[in-house]
């Protein structure tokens, strides 16, 4: 389990981390999201012990994790900006790898060849962004860490190989209960693969569920009636509201069959759940003045 106690970091006066909390439990697939400059890179540099926090706690199992190198040997990361030695090939950073991590499995190393269609002797400085995106994770794969964290993983990854790596991380998940903690702004793919979401912004951790948890708490109706639209029940949360001709969409928070029941009562002549998609509780949770999408004149 990875935890973060009300963790605070500073930069030059701008608070990048304020009181944030969060909780990655042991086997999930944890996917953070949240707006551009929400403290989502910063909490994943004090995960991965590149930063030290002003203020609270970055534990791995109860063990703190900055300056500790029995802790992050169990971590692997692929950051956004994943660092090599400019002159370096993959097969030479298989060995600093190797030199680093105990647990590096030089068989697999032999055998991810068959999956990332590119030479492990040519100078990585040279190869394209995505190919370069390939290389981080065939390192990090062989790591086998019990813990990897990953910022903005596949960008710059074709749909088949953004398939192939997804296929790889989950079966380590499956097979050896390897933690994942993802952050990436392509809510659709996360959707596919996380069981757990946390959502930031402002440097907070502002909730974070199960997947199944958040899409049952808020509940999104199509509705139409035969007449004019009646006044909705009191009580009912409702975060957002519109309409096309007679059928009406509601987005509300709440238990789904309570709020079925009691729409009920305004005698429908259809009512039905649609299921929410991650991306819909990302805007619906962030939504308001600060995150609302501005008709601009140019």
């Amino acid at each position: 389990m990875l935890e973060a106690k009300s963790v605070v970091k500073t930069f030059e006066g701008f608070r990048a981390l304020d009181e944030a909390t969060m909780t990655v439990p042991k086997g999930a697939v944890y996917g953070l999201v949240g707006p551009n400059g929400a403290g989502k890179s910063t909490i994943i540099r004090h995960f991965t012990g590149v930063y030290r926090p002003d203020s609270g706690q970055l534990l791995l199992e109860g063990q703190p994790i900055y300056e500790n190198p029995d802790v992050k040997r169990r971590i692997a990361v692929i950051p956004d900006d994943w660092f090599y030695f400019p002159q370096a090939n993959i097969a030479e950073m298989s060995r600093f790898y190797a030199g680093m991590y105990p647990t590096f499995d030089r068989e697999r190393y032999q055998k991810m060849k068959q999956v990332f269609p590119i030479s492990d002797v040519q100078p990585i400085r040279r190869m394209s962004k995505g190919q370069q995106k390939q290389a981080a994770f065939w390192l990090a794969m062989c790591c086998r860490p019990d813990y990897l964290i990953l910022d903005e993983p596949v960008d710059g990854l074709d749909p088949v190989m953004r398939r192939q790596v997804w296929s790889l991380l989950l079966g380590d998940v499956a097979e050896n209960g390897t933690t994942v903690l993802v952050s990436s702004h392509n809510l659709r793919e996360l959707e596919d693969v996380c069981d757990h979401v946390g959502i930031m912004n402002k440097g907070k951790v502002l909730l974070q569920h199960s997947l199944s948890e958040l899409q049952d708490n808020t509940v999104k109706l199509q509705v139409a009636y035969p007449g004019v639209e009646p006044e909705l029940p009191a009580g009912l949360n409702v975060v957002h509201r519109s309409s096309v001709g007679r059928v009406h969409t509601y987005i509300l928070r709440g238990n789904r069959e309570e709020i079925l029941a009691t729409m009920a009562t305004t005698n429908p002549l259809l009512l039905e759940a649609i299921p929410l998609t991650l991306e819909e509780i990302f805007i619906y949770e962030l939504g308001g003045a600060d995150y609302a999408v501005r008709d601009i004149v140019l």
